[in-house]
């Protein structure tokens, strides 16, 4: 029995191609970049993505997704 490499596609995070697995949603991403539990706000291709959104967005290959990070300061 053969086993089948896994598929990833390339998609564009803050302006860097990156690899994610096919299935990726935009909630896994935004973990992987993060662990604020709040302040974070996402668009996919120019698109802000509510928040409650996130589990339900899957990501496609070539898609351009931008995670901004709250900062405060003083």
């Amino acid at each position: 029995m053969t086993v089948s490499p896994p598929v990833t596609l390339t998609v564009s995070v803050n302006g860097e191609p990156r690899q994610v697995p096919d299935g990726t949603t935009l909630d896994q991403l935004v973990a992987t970049l993060t662990t604020a539990p709040g302040g974070v706000a996402a668009a996919v291709n120019e698109a802000v993505v509510p928040r409650g959104q996130w589990p339900a967005t899957a990501l496609s290959a070539e898609d351009r997704v931008e995670v901004l990070t709250a900062v405060q300061g003083g």
